[in-house]
């Protein structure tokens, strides 16, 4: 199974999460302050973080930034309320989805799987975004889907596993409208009626990355009252 970095200060949050994950066949190292989980990162390696916000030292806000600065690895935020400033801040800052605690234990490893895909797709499966192909040229934005490299202006963009699935879901079928709950469900696989907040704040990171300008965006279009579409044409 995976590789799982707990970073979590509630010995009792952080023991139960432990024991529900090994039980289910995860490898997992648990820190119990931001510093120890940065600390972590290299010597562990893990495939996936799961990222508490109140922190006793740096915040999980700060832990996501650092992290996100150097990696690109998946993190899901715990956090003990669905507050809206708490989730948005924590998205902003990298995060790729968010549980509020206590979560049951098939709640965190549908969370998990979900992530995990997201950062390593099945090439050739039935979603559009996922089938291999020569490498395309969507003006100085250039999109190889099967080594899953972007690129701009001949520079490779480090993109987060769910900044890339989006990309290459929108980008699967130019000029095309989706609305948020079927990128919530295409992108983060949740089959409920989902979050908004999961797709603007991806789509808010993404941009700062692909467009020249974020309020003049040419790549990924916001449609009002609609979604989201890829605007230009693949040449």
């Amino acid at each position: 199974m995976s590789r799982v970095l707990l970073i979590e200060d509630d010995r009792a949050v952080r023991d139960g999460v432990t024991l529900t994950l090994r039980r289910r066949g995860h490898e997992v190292e648990a820190a119990p302050t931001g510093g120890a989980g940065l600390a972590a990162l290299d010597a562990f390696r893990p495939d996936l973080v799961l990222l508490d916000l109140m922190l006793p030292d740096l915040s999980g806000f700060e832990v996501c930034r650092r992290i996100r600065a150097t990696q690109q690895i998946p993190i899901i935020m715990l956090t003990a309320r669905g507050d809206d400033i708490d989730v948005v801040l924590g998205l902003e800052a990298g995060a790729d989805d968010y549980i509020v605690k206590p979560a049951r234990g098939e709640v965190l490893e549908a969370r998990i799987r979900a992530v995990l895909r997201r950062a390593a797709p099945v090439d050739g499966g039935p979603d559009p975004a996922l089938v291999p192909a020569a490498a395309e040229s969507h003006g100085d934005l250039t999109i190889d889907r099967a080594g899953l490299l972007v690129s701009k202006h001949g520079q490779d963009l480090a993109l987060a596993p769910s900044e890339m699935k989006l990309l290459l879901y929108l980008s699967a079928t130019p000029g095309r409208v989706f609305s948020r709950q079927q990128l919530l469900e295409h992108v983060w696989e949740h089959s409920y009626h989902g979050d908004a907040r999961l797709v603007d704040a991806c789509v808010m990171r993404l941009r700062t990355k692909v467009e020249e300008s974020t309020r003049s965006p040419k790549y990924i279009q916001t449609v009002r009252g609609f979604g989201y579409r890829f605007g230009p044409v693949q040449s």
